[in-house]
């Protein structure tokens, strides 16, 4: 079964660009408190979109689902809520969550007028997934590397794989049969873990959605929107190609390519500390 893939932006001609290769869903976020002091220190996707922008997107795609990513659960969320399902949002997530409480409160607030997304990226929300997966309002759960590692003060957001910390929560959704992903993956052969190696491990692990990473295909590193198509539809034909044989791998493959995975992760987070 292929990856659900998400691609964000807020620029109606890539969104339909995305679309027309097949990605499932196109983010807008809206997450601005307390990201930029989280991750000031990373290269991370620091987005400046608006409720105007779900709108303009909601108004174009006739296929893929608009998602919209608000901002962590405070006094203002439940307004927000009803603003981005009124802007015509098919998908809401909530990050930053640190309870079951605050977790609840969100799905009870969308109460399932649309689809929902817990993007578990906090410590404290690894350590209270188990009652989060009883709420019988849970659509889904994706797992933010990004933030997490940082949370867990690892030094790489791969850590999370090799450390079995990624394996296990993954374990746990699997057992509750709720539908979840974690990170993001570049073009075939890019990234310092090579994309197609992350593949492999959504595939041994269960995940069913990815998120389209910057390395993709970014359209701020293209000449022309014609060039971005180009690019991008290069790009997805090869990544579904590429999928559709992963799924018929041994999952004796599988076991290897984790190994393989682990052993670059490590290298890379000594790499990583002896420039420091």
């Amino acid at each position: 079964m292929a990856l659900t893939l998400m691609y964000i932006t807020n620029d109606p001609a890539v969104a339909l660009i995305a679309e027309k290769n097949g990605v499932d869903r196109i983010w807008v976020d809206l997450e601005t408190i307390g990201k930029e002091e989280r991750q000031k220190n990373l290269n991370s996707v620091k987005s400046k979109h608006s409720l105007e922008d779900a709108a303009a997107l909601s108004g174009v795609l006739t296929k893929s689902e608009l998602m919209v990513r608000i901002n962590p659960w405070f006094e203002g969320s439940a307004e927000e809520i009803e603003k981005v399902i009124s802007a015509g949002a098919g998908r809401i997530m909530l990050p930053m969550w640190k309870s079951a409480d605050e977790a609840d409160r969100f799905l009870k607030a969308v109460n399932r007028r649309v689809h929902t997304t817990l993007l578990l990226e906090t410590r404290e929300a690894a350590e209270c997934v188990d009652e989060v997966l009883k709420n019988p309002l849970l659509d889904e759960i994706h797992i933010g590397l990004n933030d997490l590692h940082l949370s867990y003060g690892l030094t790489f957001m791969f850590e999370l794989l090799s450390n079995g910390t990624v394996e296990k929560l993954c374990k746990k959704m699997n057992t509750a049969g709720i539908k979840f992903g974690f990170g993001g993956i570049s073009h075939l052969g890019d990234g310092l873990v090579p994309a197609e190696k992350i593949i492999l491990e959504h595939y041994r692990l269960g995940s069913s959605v990815a998120i389209l990473s910057r390395g993709f295909c970014n359209i701020s590193k293209t000449k022309s929107i014609q060039e971005f198509e180009m690019i991008f539809e290069k790009n997805m034909k090869e990544l579904r190609e590429y999928e559709s044989a992963a799924a018929g791998y041994s999952y004796g493959r599988l076991l290897e390519n984790k190994a393989d995975v682990a052993e670059m992760i490590n290298e890379i987070v000594i790499n990583i500390r002896e420039k420091v």
